[in-house]
């Protein structure tokens, strides 16, 4: 399948470019972007490597992350990165996440992004369900997800070793006639 990128008021959803590299390794090397993922502060090296594994994916393929780069229409710069991901044993659910500059935060983008995302996810790619999980500690996730209607669905205890540690971590998910429904 082939992709067109995606349009918001403000944001382009695309594929990520090699000449992204240095916008992506500014927010994906910041300790605080990176705080509750599953991945440490890229290096350049890392950042490279990525780019280069993503920026020809498509979507829809089962099992494998579609990652696309989130570009400020305002300045051409790429300030965060979102993904979606078919589940590999039933297509018909997918997984989405998001990251975003540090500097880009809390202006209403990632919110911008996902449902940009989620509207593709469940229009042009008739998906039924969209999961995420987030560290219950990440409190700006969390109202994320909740803003875009996602119910919590799970409360998982102590239940992953992250970064050194025990971590919980919460279950959303939406289903596609709540998602359109609330969309009309």
């Amino acid at each position: 399948m082939e992709f067109t990128p995606l349009e918001t008021s403000r944001l382009i959803l695309r594929s990520l470019e090699q000449n992204d590299l240095a916008d992506f390794l500014a927010y994906r090397s910041n300790a605080e972007v990176a705080r509750y993922q599953y991945w440490e502060p890229f290096t350049l090296a890392q950042a490279s490597k990525y780019i280069q594994a993503y920026k020809n994916n498509k979507p829809g393929i089962p099992g494998e992350w579609f990652q696309l780069g989130i570009v400020d229409k305002a300045t051409n710069r790429l300030i965060g990165d979102c993904a979606l991901k078919l589940d590999a044993v039933d297509p018909r659910n997918a997984e989405i996440g998001c990251n975003l500059a540090q500097d880009d935060q809390h202006k209403g983008l990632a919110t911008e992004a996902l449902t940009c995302l989620l509207d593709y996810a469940f229009r042009q790619l008739t998906v039924h369900r969209v999961a995420a999980i987030t560290d219950c500690e990440n409190v700006a996730s969390v109202k994320l997800l909740e803003r875009l209607k996602l119910r919590r669905e799970g409360h998982f205890v102590k239940n992953v070793w992250f970064k050194g540690e025990w971590g919980s971590e919460y279950s959303y998910a939406i289903l596609e006639e709540a998602w359109l429904g609330k969309n009309h």
